[in-house]
């Protein structure tokens, strides 16, 4: 099987690389970045010269991108995957999306024969790396079913939630909480510092108790440590709760913690930390009242 692989950066690089790793498809790639094609083509991939050269060639074509509306223009531009990709090709794409654009590419992919499954993960660039990101997954189940063991070969845990947009949906929840946690992170440590008690030992309590969670350990690594090179970007954070709130706000749920979470969001990506780890919302702490959790 040919499988197309388009946006092979941060998170999508290293799950191509485990495609190409791990099966014996051939794997055709595509980024505007090349030296993340090169990343892929060192080790096996063939380098595609478009999206549409891309699309036309391969039996399944995967992308995985930042933003709905570089998600929109690649599949459904005129340039794009639906255009340019054979009736009976499979599309999946790996990026976080709002349920109603995952169903719009659904529909605009369906047009044109191309079945599609939505399918974001969670588990950051660490997981992606050694292949144990989890998958959600939305979309026919027979697709999924055919479709699952190349999922497998990327991932640790591969879940279908049901139709089109019920993976947004998992993706956007199960973020939210998480940036959530690691806002509460964020202030617990702050109390921590402010009260003089030894932060390594506080550090150690709540790793070793019930205030300890995948949030808390990047806030914590990145906090103490003073060193918030990015493992996951604020901007991408801000993007994924931002549509989340929207998502709520369709749903009729009232917010009373992920609107407070988004604001502290806004403050740090004011003072210039969009493109620094999301745990970079501690500086807004730190700046406000003079200190330093890592000092």
């Amino acid at each position: 099987m040919k499988v197309g692989f388009i946006g092979v950066g941060n998170m999508g690089g290293p799950m191509c690389r485990n495609i190409i790793r791990n099966t014996n498809h051939e794997v055709v790639v595509f980024d505007v970045n090349p030296d993340a094609v090169k990343a892929c083509t060192d080790i096996g991939a063939s380098s595609g010269i478009s999206v549409a050269d891309v699309a036309a060639r391969c039996d399944v074509v995967i992308t995985s991108l930042p933003l709905p509306r570089i998600v929109e223009d690649v599949t459904l531009g005129a340039r794009g995957i639906a255009a340019n990709a054979r009736p009976g090709t499979v599309f999946i794409d790996l990026s976080t999306n709002s349920p109603a654009t995952a169903r719009k590419v659904a529909d605009g992919m369906a047009a044109k024969g191309i079945a599609m499954l939505e399918a974001p993960v969670s588990g950051g660039t660490s997981r992606a790396t050694n292949g144990t990101i989890v998958i959600m997954v939305g979309g026919a189940e027979t697709v999924f079913e055919q479709n699952l063991p190349l999922l497998k070969s990327f991932s640790g845990e591969v879940i279908h939630l049901g139709e089109i947009g019920s993976g947004s949906t998992a993706k956007l929840i199960n973020n939210m909480m998480a940036f959530c946690n690691a806002a509460a992170a964020a202030e617990g440590l702050m109390m921590g510092k402010r009260s003089g008690i030894d932060m390594k030992k506080l550090d150690s309590v709540i790793r070793n108790a019930s205030g300890m969670s995948s949030a808390y350990n990047n806030m914590s690594n990145k906090a103490l440590a003073g060193d918030y090179t990015p493992t996951f970007a604020l901007n991408l954070a801000h993007k994924d709760l931002r549509l989340a709130l929207e998502m709520a706000d369709e749903l009729g749920v009232p917010g009373m913690i992920a609107p407070q979470v988004m604001n502290l969001m806004r403050m740090a990506r004011g003072m210039g930390l969009g493109e620094s780890d999301s745990a970079s919302v501690m500086r807004v702490y730190e700046t406000a009242l003079g200190e330093d959790v890592s000092a």
